[in-house]
């Protein structure tokens, strides 16, 4: 029996879900999935090529191994039982060649269909608002890169080249073995269900545990990323659970190991069964072929022919009687990939967005109103892990808001929880589109200009500075990739934290760890300052940029922001009294509304909203500055 053949009609059998052929495929799969693979259309036609060649070298030895058998037996000719030997000699070697020029073909294309559908995954991903990273599960979404991308690539480099491999030699070997004996091939296909009856119960079985050792495996990869972080390590030691945490684990792993052993048994029945029925059918054809041809009806050729052909017959009609699941598998992984890619941005450029002009510095919110995106426009749901999406309007959380800042005018927002501040710093680098009104910047709506030229005019430090892992001088310079080490120190220096980035062994060169965790928040804080600085953008928002500041660096920070800031339009979510004081209008804002205007002294003398968050919040850092 052909080893290749039984593994493979053994992975087809246990590691495919029958269900997916219940799966109802997007109308149109098939093309798209033509359309991908289109530019690779000259190495596909040359794969199957090698393909339809190696499938007839391996029904053309048999036979020419049957005319040796031949000759000997006829005391025929030497030199001809050496040209036959030659021949068969030459075959090996040439389809030799072949099984390398087929490896070749194979990994260009599964490659090329990798690197094209993951690129382009990626590509829509990075342009999807906000709103689908806030609702979507990151395992879900790196999952559609990594396993649904080879899943579908291996719709071209294993399924299509075993459909049309195992088609062609078994269409071969069949047409051969019935020129030569009918009633043998007849018996032999007839003992197929021998093995394919037992199989299929084995290829269930092994379907489930494969499935379980899946859930269990992506269960150890969910809690080792939750865990081996720096959040989820803390959290775990500070509760005391580790000894919990590590027989959950246990548990999970011995489970794994049980599924690993259960398998590999479960493979070796399978194997074993195939060759059993193989060797079962070989021995009819040599005391049925032997029996005939010591009758006149064969030639002792023709047996060995048919005994060769025989073990080219089993693995291609088991991994053909699974040959649907197989396809719809592969079918069911590019769907899920076209899932992510039909899935719109929220946010793109208009047909006829032009560049912001540089000189565009003021802010502008007119009469804008606003509400969160439903789960049903930005997400999916198998992206969420819940059956349906919930397709419920989302609250309005602004109201009519209108406001100005003119060139250079420091903007203080402040208001209780959940006011609105975040909602409106967001808005003007169209991080979401207003639902009516309109965000202009120097008079230009920012849904009519270009998104890189609006975001390459603005600044942002966010509430939660985000750092990646890597260098120092890495996080920096994506704010400006062609800033030199001169004007890097400069900008730290700015920030005041020049010094502690100086006092480093490996200065900018340090790692500052996952999401920044080797630096502690004011650290953070001002690093993301300092990448600001270096952009130097015409626009700035701070949302509680300060807030992580120790009372010593605030000041330096704050002097350090304020020649940065000097003549750029500012909107600061303000949490610290010289903030709301250095401020030349502050926005008062209450449940997504508007309720004060001005100057803080104009707004102090109303006694409204403002006056109060003033004696609840910012007069007791006043007392304090005092004090």
């Amino acid at each position: 029996m052909d080893s290749m053949h039984a593994m493979s009609a053994m992975r087809s059998m246990g590691r495919r879900d029958p269900s997916v052929t219940q799966r109802e495929l997007a109308p149109g799969t098939w093309r798209r999935v033509f359309a991908f693979a289109r530019p690779y259309r000259r190495d596909l036609a040359i794969f199957l090529a090698i393909i339809v060649l190696d499938a007839l070298i391996s029904v053309v030895t048999p036979v020419l191994a049957g005319r040796v058998v031949n000759q000997i037996t006829g005391h025929g000719a030497v030199h001809v039982v050496v040209d036959i030997a030659l021949v068969i000699a030459g075959l090996a070697i040439f389809d030799a060649g072949l099984s390398f020029a087929q490896r070749w073909y194979s990994a260009r294309i599964g490659e090329g269909l990798i690197y094209d559908m993951r690129t382009a995954v990626f590509d829509h991903v990075q342009r999807m608002p906000l709103a689908f990273f806030t609702r979507t599960q990151t395992g879900a979404l790196v999952s559609r890169l990594n396993n649904d991308v080879l899943g579908a690539q291996q719709a071209f480099t294993s399924t299509l080249s075993g459909l049309v491999s195992n088609v062609i030699g078994l269409v071969l070997t069949a047409a051969v073995m019935f020129s030569l004996s009918w009633p043998i091939t007849a018996l032999s296909l007839v003992m197929l269900p021998l093995f394919v009856i037992p199989a299929r119960r084995i290829g269930t079985r092994l379907q489930a545990i494969t499935r379980e050792s899946y859930q269990l495996n992506a269960s150890m990869n969910a809690t080792m990323t939750e865990r081996f972080n720096v959040s989820g390590a803390l959290l775990v030691k500070l509760f005391g659970r580790l000894a919990d945490e590590d027989d959950s684990f246990r548990r999970r792993a011995a489970r794994v190991r049980d599924i690993g052993v259960l398998s590999a048994m479960y493979g070796r029945a399978f194997f074993v069964a195939l060759s059993l029925v193989a060797a079962l059918a070989q021995a009819l054809v040599y005391g049925l072929g032997g029996y005939l041809a010591l009758r006149g009806h064969l030639n002792a050729g023709q047996v060995v022919t048919l005994a060769l052909l025989l073990t080219r017959l089993y693995g291609p009609l088991t991994a053909l009687s699974n040959a649907r699941v197989d396809v719809m598998s592969a079918l069911v992984s590019f769907d899920r990939v076209f899932e992510i890619l039909d899935l719109p941005p929220m946010i793109d450029d208009a047909p006829d967005a032009v560049d912001l002009p540089t000189d565009a510095r003021s802010i502008e919110f007119r009469d804008v109103r606003f509400s969160y995106p439903t789960a049903a426009e930005v997400s999916l749901a198998s992206l969420e892990d819940v059956a349906k999406l919930d397709t419920a309007p989302s609250q309005e959380v602004l109201h009519g808001v209108s406001f100005r800042a003119e060139p250079g005018q420091l903007i203080a927002l402040v208001g209780p929880s959940g006011a609105g501040k975040t909602t409106i710093s967001q808005l003007v680098p169209r991080i979401y589109d207003v639902s009516s009104g309109q965000v202009l910047i120097g008079d230009h709506d920012v849904r009519s200009v270009t998104q890189s030229s609006l975001r390459a005019r603005i600044g942002v430090v966010s509430q939660e500075a985000h750092m990646f892992h890597d260098t120092i001088r890495a996080n920096l310079v994506y704010a400006r990739p062609d800033a030199t080490d001169d004007e890097l120190w400069a900008a730290v220096d700015d920030a005041q934290i020049g010094q502690l980035i100086r006092s480093l062994p490996d200065g900018l060169d340090t790692v500052v760890g996952d999401r920044g965790y080797r630096l502690s928040g004011g650290e953070k804080q001002r690093l993301a300052i300092a990448r600001l600085l270096l952009k130097a953008p015409e626009i700035v928002i701070l949302d509680e940029a300060t807030a992580h500041l120790d009372s010593e660096s605030e000041a330096a920070v704050q002097d350090a922001l304020a020649r940065a800031l000097a003549g750029r339009t500012s909107l600061v979510i303000a949490h610290r009294l010289s903030t709301i004081l250095d401020a030349d209008r502050i926005l008062v804002l209450d449940a997504g509304r508007v309720v004060g205007f001005g100057p803080h002294a104009e707004l102090l003398a109303r006694d409204g909203l403002y006056a109060e968050l003033y004696r609840t919040q910012f007069e007791r850092q006043a007392a304090g500055t005092v004090g």
